[in-house]
């Protein structure tokens, strides 16, 4: 299957997904704030698109994939582009929609799936919640939500953090965080195009919700680091936004991606998945 994309927001994982699907004959577009950034966009093999401020041109485009942070407004796409893109919904073959498992909110980490209410506490929580009913609620739109755990792959993980002058492990007694290798996310980004259906909604995580200090002492073992030590919850100096990480605890199931869409993780564990980046540098 091959088609056109159009990403909007083409960062992190739309890149993940854009190297995936370009040498299968994918035409892609990516978005991006900043001219400076279009190269980054071409060598993921897409064409730059700065918006805003260029018009986007959906002539012949067959899917979308928005990657754009919502804010107070609700979804900066919908609010620029809403009309234009109800009126070519037919068009679409998918609509694939990136959110963030902390819809879910605090759980006391206990397990949460698909089926779990969303009731996030944290203010971006709550913006991705009005996000993704304002995708689900275009009428006519195949629209796919994806809930992604904590991010990490090549450049972006334990490792540049374990170079930080002063870094400890914040230590808080039943934590845990679910993560997802960004190779992963493309994977079952590009499994749910070939098997659409419109209204799904897939949490995107590993198989093994850890401790956070875990992770850390294990990319440190790995590049054989002194352990960085402990230093209590209570007492850690953190930004506001890191500390609402911590405010949030629960396990993501991820069956879903595997029963309906037939994705076998590349990286089912960090383990794995810090090994993988140790040997790609």
């Amino acid at each position: 299957m091959t088609g056109t994309l159009f990403s909007f927001g083409h960062g992190y994982s739309a890149q993940a997904l854009s190297h995936l699907l370009q040498p299968q004959g994918w035409r892609i577009f990516g978005t991006t704030r900043d001219p400076a950034q279009s190269p980054m966009v071409r060598a993921s093999g897409a064409e730059p698109v700065v918006w805003p401020g260029q018009v986007p041109q959906f002539d012949g485009v067959t899917h979308l994939l928005i990657s754009v942070a919502p804010n107070a407004a609700g979804d900066p796409v919908l609010a620029a582009l809403g009309e234009e893109i109800a009126e070519r919904a037919a068009q679409f073959s998918w609509v694939g929609y990136l959110s963030t498992t902390a819809v879910y909110g605090d759980h006391q980490g206990a397990w949460v799936d698909e089926t779990t209410p969303a009731t996030p506490t944290a203010q971006r929580g709550k913006w991705r919640v009005h996000a993704e009913e304002q995708w689900q609620n275009v009428p006519g739109l195949p629209t796919h939500i994806f809930r992604l755990a904590g991010i990490y792959g090549p450049g972006r993980g334990p490792f540049s953090k374990l170079k930080r002058v002063g870094m400890r492990r914040i230590i808080k007694p039943g934590q845990v965080f679910s993560r997802i290798h960004v190779a992963d996310i493309a994977q079952v980004l590009a499994a749910s195009m070939s098997a659409p259906n419109p209204g799904a909604i897939y949490n995107v995580c590993d198989d093994e919700p850890v401790p956070p200090q875990d992770v850390i002492a294990y990319a440190a073992e790995l590049q054989g680091l002194p352990l960085p030590p402990e230093v209590p919850f209570d007492e850690a100096d953190m930004t506001p936004m890191a500390r609402s990480f911590y405010n949030e605890n629960k396990r993501v199931r991820n069956d879903r991606i595997k029963d309906e869409l037939g994705v076998k993780l590349m990286y089912p564990n960090y383990r794995v998945g810090l090994q993988s980046l140790m040997v790609d540098g």
